[in-house]
C-alpha cells in the first residue's frame, strides 16, 4: 500500500497504459481520478474499479486541460501525483500528413502534457508531489509512418527535462518511454494497416525479447517512479521496451 492516503490523477486513465495504472494505484491504496475524453469511457473503466472519481473532458488546449485537473482537484480534495498517459497514435506517410492530424497529435500529446501539468502544479508543489509523463521510445529513435507521432514524443522528453530545470527543489518530474504495448491502440493500428497478424507479428520481433510489453508492465515502472522508493529519482526517461532502443 506504497500510496494509501495519495491522491492520484490518470489522464487517458480509462483505456490502455492509463487504465492498467489507475488500477495499480486504486490496489496500492491511493484515490484515483480518471481522466477520460468521455463520460462513456470512463463509465467502462469505473463499472470494474469501484470508488473511482472521474475528470472528463478534452486536454488539448489550456482551458481544457485546467478544466479537467480542476475536476480531479474537486473530487479528490487536492492532488499529490499526476501521471500524464492521455495520447494519440496513428500511422500517417510524411508526404499524407494534414494539418488536422499534425494538430491532434501535438494537442493531445504535447499540449495535454504540457497544460495538465501547468494546472496541477499548485497542488503537486503544496504537496511536494510529481508528475510521471508517459513518452515512447519513438521519442528516442524514428518511427517510420510516424513523422508527427515521433516529433510529439520527442517533445513530452525534452519539455519533462526542461521542467525539471525550474521545479527540481519543489516537485519531482519523470518520464516512461514505453515501446510496443499490447493495448487497444496498437490492434487498432494493426487492422488500419491492412494486415493486422504480420503488423503484429512486426510489433513483437522489434523488442530483442522478441515480444510486446504487456500494459501492467508499463504501469508498474510508473509507480515505482511516482513512489517515495524514486525519491531522488528526477529527470529520468526511463525505456520499458524490453530493449529496442539498444538497436537492431
Amino acid at each position: 500500500m506504497r500510496f494509501s492516503g495519495k491522491r492520484v490523477l490518470v489522464t487517458g486513465g480509462a483505456r490502455g497504459i492509463g487504465a492498467a495504472t489507475a488500477a495499480a494505484f486504486l490496489r496500492e491504496g491511493a484515490a484515483v481520478a480518471v481522466g477520460a475524453r468521455s463520460r462513456e469511457s470512463f463509465a467502462a473503466f469505473a463499472a470494474e474499479h469501484a470508488g473511482v472519481s472521474a475528470a472528463i473532458g478534452e486536454i488539448g488546449s489550456q482551458k481544457q486541460a485546467a478544466d479537467v485537473v480542476r475536476q480531479a482537484v474537486d473530487a479528490l480534495g487536492g492532488l499529490d501525483i499526476l501521471v500524464n498517459s492521455a495520447g494519440y497514435f496513428a500511422e500517417v506517410k510524411v508526404e499524407d500528413i494534414d494539418q488536422a492530424h499534425w494538430d491532434r497529435i501535438m494537442d493531445t500529446n504535447v499540449a495535454g502534457t504540457f497544460f495538465c501539468s501547468q494546472a496541477a502544479l499548485p497542488e503537486l508543489k503544496r504537496h511536494k508531489g510529481n508528475i510521471v509523463n508517459v513518452a515512447s521510445d519513438a521519442g528516442l529513435i524514428g518511427y517510420p509512418n510516424g513523422a508527427a507521432y515521433s516529433a510529439s514524443k520527442a517533445a513530452v522528453i525534452n519539455l519533462s527535462r526542461a521542467m525539471v530545470l525550474e521545479l527540481a527543489q519543489q516537485i519531482r518530474i519523470n518520464c516512461v518511454c514505453p515501446g510496443n504495448v499490447d493495448t487497444d491502440m496498437i490492434q487498432q493500428a494493426a487492422v488500419a494497416a491492412g494486415d493486422a497478424p504480420a503488423y503484429l507479428s512486426a510489433a513483437n520481433a522489434r523488442s530483442p525479447m522478441k515480444r510486446m510489453a504487456r500494459p501492467e508492465e508499463v504501469a508498474a515502472t510508473i509507480l515505482y517512479l511516482a513512489s517515495d522508493d524514486a525519491s531522488f529519482v528526477n529527470g529520468a526517461i526511463l525505456s520499458v521496451d524490453g530493449g529496442g532502443v539498444c538497436g537492431f
